[in-house]
């Protein structure tokens, strides 16, 4: 039981700390990995973080899982990722409480106004990334084939979007790979 309180710990702490996200979290995680419990040495934790670092997705959750999964187990992966989400999650649940008690304010309001047209184009890049992408990787044909069926499936059939997905992911799967 007290491993999982120190693993919680050894990931909660710089996940306070380490304002800036996973990158700036790496040397606290180090600190109480390495140094503090003495579950990796130097060397292993630079292997553990290029590992991380090879892979998508956030550094800290992704060292935070396999750290708690090698001392731990499953539920000790799940502790170490819960721990650094966990502040982060804290504070979104504090600021969506204060922002839900001031809804009604025109200057809450105000702000929801302008945050929403900038939501709106960093999607629009987005899409029109993955666009680019898809276009490079899979080519003209399978690109707009996907991208006509998909809308011909949300929008006229209206079939919910994870389907949309997996089915786009087993046409890619099948006839992309």
């Amino acid at each position: 039981m007290m491993l999982y309180w120190h693993l919680f710990l050894a990931f909660f702490i710089p996940g306070i700390l380490g304002y800036g996200g996973g990158p700036a979290s790496i040397p606290l995680v180090e600190n109480e990995v390495v140094h503090t419990y003495g579950w990796l040495t130097v060397n292993e934790f630079s292997e553990v973080l290029a590992l991380g670092n090879a892979l998508p997705g956030p550094i800290a959750t992704k060292m935070a899982g396999y750290i708690g999964f090698q001392q731990a187990g499953i539920l000790g992966a799940a502790v170490a990722i819960f721990a650094t989400v966990a502040p982060s999650l804290i504070l979104m649940i504090g600021l969506l409480s204060v922002l839900y008690k001031f809804k009604d304010s025109p200057k809450v309001k105000r702000m929801t106004n302008y945050i929403r047209p900038t939501i709106a184009v960093l999607l629009g890049l987005m899409a029109f990334r993955f666009f680019l992408s898809s276009y490079e990787g899979a080519g003209t044909w399978h690109t707009f084939l996907l991208i006509a069926a998909s809308f011909l499936l949300m929008e006229k059939w209206k079939v919910h979007p994870a389907y949309v997905i997996v089915g786009s992911l087993v046409y890619g799967a099948v006839f992309l790979s």
